[in-house]
Formats: structure tokens, C-alpha cells, sequence
């Protein structure tokens, strides 16, 4: 049967590879929609857990993993080989940066490469992950190819740039438009009837290039804007003026005007990264990317200018942070989620402890701080109770979650910095507080 009929007829076998924040949610659409899906992984924990009806991702209800379990339409291998048995082949693997601040396209590499070992005629590849424009048809494709068939001939390739808020109550997989680019008209007849199937709207593009760009638009908007908020929280901070006041009032604009907040610097898999990929490939055609290497220098040196924050407090108080004990709430990259995928929590953990800190953490949604790429700080989240907050020095927020009482924080710590505004609407104990 054509691949085309097969999709539109529900009868095409969906294969979802990396079952993370955004591979998961997106399987478990397709299996709503009644198709027969696999889902592969590496990670032999997740298989296992999925298999199991368990969920390991906190926003993602454990109901509806063992109702998605239950269907028997789906199932969760790390046997790669199973690869033919599937139609339509999402991939949505990390695209982090390496030391250098460069595009690492190992996890997209090594997915190619093994997918080039068991792929079969008539099967439709989308690349999801987060990269720089050109990497379908330069990278993932020619490797696809070694497995001796052409593509646009005997495969498909497109790209549909993953747009996951975790935890964001007003969107989801399926109401999120999706973005969709291909270089041959059937790959992008194929792409839209894939995603039209689990999502509310596709956007079509010209090609493959265009919806890499696209993503990367995105991500850079917010991280100019961010990097815009965060220079006049320093800038208005020597003015003695409250930043978070002059945007509250600038939103009362019902035009012209979109908020956009500071912090202690920038989280998450996309915005720290992504503009990164856009400088990267810009080098290739003797392009300078000055906005956003800019945005980046600010955005990234936010975690030094709150401790420099941390360390006046103190001083203020007659302490140096050299043996102060400080407590970082939150390691999480942003409220009321638990993935601490590029936090600057881990940043301002690092630093302080450099500066000779004893440093300990709390967040409700991780219990124990996982090893991270850059950082392997070993700690488990300290219990938040009267006695405990008295005993540290310093108190510095860092993830504003929900579950967090603010007034009983501030009642009972000596000193609280704050790089969120979490504390506005507390009144009492002004005098502790520091805005960072």
C-alpha cells in the first residue's frame, strides 16, 4: 500500500525514537489516534518503565502511560533492528553544545548511523531535534544513505522542530501548530498527514532548511529579549529601581509591548543552545551573528552578577562567602517542573563553592541532583523546615516553585536573595530580602 494511504487510513506504523520530554508525549498521540506505535530508546530504564505502565516525567500523568500500556498498540524496545517494522520514523534526540559553544551532533549522528542499519524502502525519517539549517539534507540524510538506499527515491526525509513547553497549562503536544519542511512535495504531503493526524494545525514550508530556521527564530527571540531584560535589571539595580516594577507597568501597554523576565541566567534544552547553532553554521557563509553572540554573553554571565549580589549581601550582614553555609532553592531550569536540563542552578552551585560556600540545595521535584554534562554535584535536596532555613546564611532563589511558601522562607532565613521576585507579595521581613 502507498505510505501516503497507509497514513491517511491510520494503518501506517508509527516509530518514535528518544522517549524524553518531547519524544513521549508526541508517541502517546499517535497511540491516542489508534495507531500502532514503537517507541526506542537507549536508556533501558525508560523502556523498561514504560512497559511497565510507569511514567518517569512528573507532568506526564502515570494514568495515561498505562492507558497508552494498556492499548496494546504500543510498545517500548531498545532493539533498533525493529526499526523496519515501523513506517514513519520521528526522531527526537538531544542536540547539546559542547565545551566550545558548537553544535554537538552526536546524538543525531549515532542515530543515523544505526538507523541506516535496519531502514527498508518506503519508510518517511523526521528529524525533530533542535540544529542548524541544513542539517536533514546534509547530515542525517547521506548517513541514511549508506544503508545503500537513495533518498526522495527509495526513503523521505523532513524536518518538524519540536515546540514543547513542559508544564505549560495552556498548551500541549496536540494544540501546539507544528511546523513542517520538506525538500520534495510528497516528503511534505507526508509530513502533514503524519502531523495532521495528532496536531490541532501544521504550518508548511518550502524545505527542510526553512523549519530548522524557523525553530531557531524562535528560540533566539526570546533569548535577545531576555538578554535584553536582564542588562536593565543591571543596569536599573545601580539605579536603586526595581526592574520587575518598570515591566509590570511597561505590560500595561496594549500594544507595541511583550514582557519578558530576568533570572540567574538561562535554562532549558532549547534557548541556551539553539541561537548557538544559527552562529555556528553563520561561519560557514562569513557571517557575524552580533545580536545574538551578544544576548549570549549577557544571558550567560547573569549567574556571576548574582553571586556578586550574594557576596554584597553577606558583606552587608559582616560575613564573607568563603564558609557561609547557603541553601539554593530550586534546581530545576524553570517552576514547577523537574528537569534540570541546562539550569543555572548548577552554575551558581559551581561558583559559590569555588568561592570556598558549603552549598546545599532543596527541590521538591528533584530529589537528588542527577550529573549533568558540565556538572557533577552531588547533593540530595535538604528537607525545608524552620530549623533548617535558620541554619543557613544565605537563602538564594532560584526556581520560583509553586510548592514553595514564601513568607514561612523569609520568616525563618537569616537572608534571602532573590533572582526571581518570588518574594513580592511577601510583607513582612522586608529587610531580608535582596533582589538579585
Amino acid at each position: 500500500m502507498d505510505l501516503l494511504k497507509k497514513i491517511n487510513e491510520n494503518k501506517a506504523v508509527i516509530g518514535v525514537v528518544g522517549l524524553g520530554y518531547v519524544g513521549l508525549p508526541l508517541l502517546m498521540e499517535f497511540v491516542d489516534e489508534g495507531f500502532k506505535t514503537i517507541g526506542f530508546d537507549v536508556d533501558s530504564r525508560k523502556v523498561d518503565k514504560l512497559n511497565a505502565g510507569k511514567s518517569y516525567i512528573k507532568h506526564i500523568d502515570e494514568n495515561r502511560v498505562k492507558k497508552v500500556r494498556d492499548s496494546k498498540i504500543f510498545e517500548a524496545t531498545t532493539d533498533f533492528s525493529r526499526i523496519k517494522e515501523v513506517d514513519c520514523i520521528l526522531i527526537c534526540v538531544p542536540t547539546p553544545l559542547n565545551k566550545y559553544r558548537e553544535p554537538d551532533m552526536s546524538y543525531i549522528v549515532n542515530t543515523a548511523e544505526v538507523l541506516s542499519k535496519h531502514i527498508r524502502k518506503d519508510q518517511f525519517i523526521v528529524l525533530e531535534s533542535s540544529t542548524y539549517p541544513g542539517t536533514t539534507e546534509e547530515v542525517l540524510k547521506p548517513i541514511l544513505e549508506k544503508s545503500g538506499l537513495k533518498g526522495d527515491v527509495d526513503f523521505w526525509v523532513g524536518f518538524s522542530p519540536e515546540r514543547e513547553d513542559p508544564n505549560n497549562p495552556n498548551f500541549n503536544t496536540h494544540t501546539i501548530p507544528k511546523v513542517i519542511g520538506a525538500n520534495t512535495d510528497y516528503a511534505r504531503k507526508l509530513a502533514q498527514a503524519v502531523y495532521e493526524k495528532v496536531i490541532v494545525k501544521t504550518v508548511p514550508v518550502s524545505s527542510s532548511q526553512a523549519a530548522e530556521a524557523t525553530k531557531l527564530l524562535e528560540n533566539i527571540f526570546r533569548s535577545v529579549n531576555i538578554a535584553l531584560v536582564n542588562e536593565m535589571k543591571v543596569i536599573l539595580d545601580k539605579m536603586g529601581i526595581d526592574v520587575w516594577e518598570v515591566i509590570n507597568a511597561a505590560s500595561t501597554k496594549p500594544f507595541g509591548f511583550m514582557p519578558f523576565y530576568p533570572g540567574p541566567g538561562l535554562g532549558g534544552h532549547c534557548i541556551p543552545i539553539d541561537p548557538f547553532y544559527l552562529t555556528w553554521k553563520a561561519r560557514e557563509y562569513e557571517m557575524n551573528t552580533r545580536f545574538i553572540e551578544l544576548a549570549g554573553e549577557i544571558n550567560t554571565a547573569m549567574p556571576a552578577w548574582v553571586i556578586s549580589k550574594v557576596v554584597d549581601a553577606l558583606n552587608e550582614v559582616k560575613k564573607s562567602m568563603k564558609g557561609s553555609k547557603i541553601l539554593v532553592l530550586g534546581a530545576a531550569y524553570k517552576k514547577d517542573i523537574d528537569d534540570p536540563r541546562e539550569s543555572p542552578s548548577f552554575k551558581l552551585m559551581e561558583i559559590m563553592l569555588e568561592k570556598g560556600a558549603e552549598v546545599d540545595y532543596n527541590d521538591p521535584l528533584i530529589p537528588e541532583l542527577p550529573e549533568m554534562r558540565a556538572y557533577d554535584i552531588k547533593r540530595q535536596s535538604v528537607e525545608l523546615t524552620a530549623e533548617n532555613l535558620a541554619k543557613y546564611d544565605c537563602v538564594l532563589i532560584s526556581t520560583d516553585h509553586s510548592a514553595y511558601d514564601w513568607s514561612f522562607i523569609v520568616q525563618h532565613a537569616q537572608l534571602v536573595v532573590d533572582t526571581r521576585n518570588a518574594t513580592k507579595n511577601v510583607l513582612e521581613n522586608r529587610n531580608k530580602i535582596v533582589k538579585a
